[in-house]
């Protein structure tokens, strides 16, 4: 197998409403403002966001962010409203093993742009650019049992409950949390 970095593939594509792209300097104050609009529904389900960074340090991580894509160890994806560049959330492909291929799609919508089909629109394209451009056999989705929004996108978005994991990690405020395990395979492409 090749080694992942010489994999070829866009860095940025397009869906109906959304440019979905990799991190790029200067994109750390937005994702910040983005983060901070939408601090108090995210707090739950992200660690990320229960202490947001100052403009600076979110800079780091963007950078950080687009070495980790261009690297293939990690692709982290702006979603952008098409044509106005408004940063409306967060996705991408998470712990990847491309002796699979396989993947895992997380995401979070801003606060104001949520209920409005964004996400389910992001992970339909993040999930066929997943298989079809870099040939994935299998995608995941996990997520807390309680976080019946992000269980409903991975429900419409055709993914599959393949089970759930009882108690098996402690979420960021300590508590012990279940894990729903949803799933797509290259076997189920239309």
């Amino acid at each position: 197998m090749d080694k992942p970095i010489l994999f070829d593939f866009p860095y940025s594509f397009e869906t109906e409403r959304l440019t979905i792209r990799g991190p790029l300097p200067g994109d750390g104050p937005r994702v910040r403002e983005a983060v901070l609009a939408s601090q108090e529904a995210l707090k739950p389900w992200m660690p990320w966001a229960v202490e947001v960074p100052t403009e600076k340090e979110y800079e780091v991580r963007v950078r950080e962010g687009q070495l980790k894509f261009l690297a293939r160890e990690d692709l982290w994806m702006m979603l952008l409203l098409k044509g106005s560049g408004t940063l409306i959330g967060g996705s991408g492909l998470h712990r990847i093993d491309w002796s699979v291929p396989k993947f895992e799609i997380g995401y979070w919508v801003r606060t104001g742009y949520d209920g409005q089909g964004y996400i389910t629109e992001a992970v339909n394209g993040i999930t066929a650019f997943a298989l079809n451009t870099l040939g994935a056999r299998r995608i995941e989705i996990r997520c807390d049992v309680l976080n019946v929004r992000s269980a409903a996108v991975a429900k419409r978005t055709g993914y599959r409950l393949e089970g759930t994991f009882q108690r098996d990690a402690r979420d960021h405020f300590g508590r012990l949390r279940d894990t729903y395990v949803f799933a797509r395979t290259s076997d189920d492409q239309d």
